[in-house]
């Protein structure tokens, strides 16, 4: 990687590289903490946390349609 100018690849690059792409394609934060061998969630959300984002809008979204469903009076 050095002979052409780019940073050497590490495992714990790579380890990081894995965990982002799995929360941004929205896997949960238990699954990915036990992958990543975390004793537990709290050490996933305060690593990574940063990453989880916009997700308040996907929860009203989620509410908004099981709400929808309810058959009104």
């Amino acid at each position: 990687m050095a002979a052409i100018g780019k940073r050497s690849v590490t495992f714990h690059s790579l380890r990081h590289t894995h965990a982002s792409h799995l929360i941004a394609s929205g896997l949960d934060v238990l699954t990915i903490s036990r992958r990543l061998g975390h004793a537990n969630p709290t050490i996933t959300l305060n690593v990574y946390g940063h990453l989880i984002a916009n997700t308040d809008d996907r929860a009203a979204q989620i509410i908004e349609t099981a709400l929808a469903s309810v058959p009104k009076p």
